[in-house]
């Protein structure tokens, strides 16, 4: 074969590696009669790709010109590779060490959460017995169970009853019953009934000061600490038999029972997110006042966690010192002994283990809201 032909050839070669889809280089070796034959091939990309069509080349050129051929180019550029692959893919100290770190960390989370949930069991079976378990709402027991079919049941009841109350209101365009007695009876009915039924009516020390004070025939705001949900029907079964609204949040409108007795009977409830909700909150609740309608609230405006009282806020003072209306003061005890915040219903009966003390009514007159 001749120069020209090996010469050629190499082009052939070159053009046909440059047209293939796979990167492609190929060795040439020169033989004594300087023919040309094909002595490997190898994947490549890039930059690897030129330079070995340049080395094919330059062996050709030499094998034409009648001097030895250079050593192995593809052979020291192969272990080169090599190496740096073998570099690249050992992990160095850094990355094995950062990836142990984020292994351990996964492996403490899943302890913790882990501790997390068995500590929450065994605090759950301590306080509600052996047969105590833990759901997604809150912890149940036996007794819970009990409880939370009774008030179920009652509840319907109460539903149906509260509903035609309110087609009631319908029909007759709330001419009649304008102050809503209907549905608080309706709803003292059913919170009396449960508290009897559970054995849950707690003992009320002081109440006869409570008594007197309804002689006077004064609306008032009554204020009381809140620590777990037994506190509203305990508030209630307080107050007794009279016509009161609550100042609520509105978020319980949409508690399914609860929410319909609220909004039946124009309990007062405020938006915190809103700034003219809370202003009509407040004049509602002062309409309440001058109609002669007691007004009841939780001032800490939520379920103290630890027991321990909260900061008032001052929005019922405030409608209490407007309309000059006395505030009485009730202390809640040992509610959150028979229903924390984690169980669904009470897990015992609270018969000898909650009360409600009244306190002597605080009059409005001649203090300032601050001082109220």
């Amino acid at each position: 074969m001749t120069k020209n032909h090996s010469l050629f050839a190499v082009v052939l070669a070159a053009a046909a590696c440059s047209q293939s889809q796979h990167q492609v280089v190929l060795g040439f070796s020169a033989p004594r009669h300087h023919g040309l034959s094909i002595i490997g091939s190898k994947s490549l990309t890039g930059d690897s790709r030129q330079r070995r069509l340049v080395a094919a080349s330059s062996s050709v050129a030499s094998s034409a010109g009648d001097t030895p051929p250079s050593p192995s180019v593809y052979e020291e550029e192969t272990e080169t590779e090599a190496k740096a692959e073998a570099e690249a893919s050992t992990p160095t100290p850094t990355a094995t060490a950062s990836s142990a770190a984020e292994d351990s960390t996964d492996i403490g989370t899943i302890d913790r959460r882990s501790r997390k949930k068995q500590e929450r069991a065994e605090m759950i079976r301590a306080e509600g017995g052996r047969l105590a378990f833990d759901t997604k709402f809150g912890a149940l027991n036996p007794y819970a169970i009990y409880y939370g079919l009774t008030s179920i049941v009652l509840g319907l009841v109460w539903f149906v009853a509260l509903s035609t109350a309110q087609l009631f209101y319908f029909v007759t365009r709330n001419r009649f019953d304008k102050k809503r007695r209907i549905p608080v009876f309706l709803s003292h009915v059913w919170g009396t009934l449960l508290l009897r039924m559970t054995r849950n009516f707690p003992v009320m020390e002081n109440r006869d000061v409570l008594l007197d004070f309804y002689k006077q025939q004064k609306a008032a705001m009554f204020v009381a600490n809140h620590n777990s949900w037994m506190d509203i029907p305990f508030l209630g079964a307080t107050i007794g038999w009279r016509n009161y609204k609550f100042v609520a949040k509105k978020e319980l409108e949409r508690v399914p029972i609860l929410g319909k007795a609220i909004m039946c009977a124009k309990n007062v409830c405020v938006d915190r997110s809103d700034r003219r909700s809370q202003l009509m909150t407040l004049k509602a609740g002062m309409n309440w006042l001058k109609e002669g309608v007691h007004l009841t609230t939780f001032p800490e405006g939520t379920r103290s966690r630890s027991g321990k009282l909260m900061k008032f806020k001052n929005g019922a003072f405030k409608m209490a010192h407007k309309m000059q209306a006395p505030v009485v003061p009730l202390s809640i005890v040992a509610s959150a002994k028979i229903m924390p915040s984690h169980w669904m219903f009470p897990f015992r009966p609270g018969r000898s283990i909650c009360k409600v003390v009244v306190h002597d009514p605080v009059e409005s007159d001649g203090k300032t809201e601050e001082e109220l």
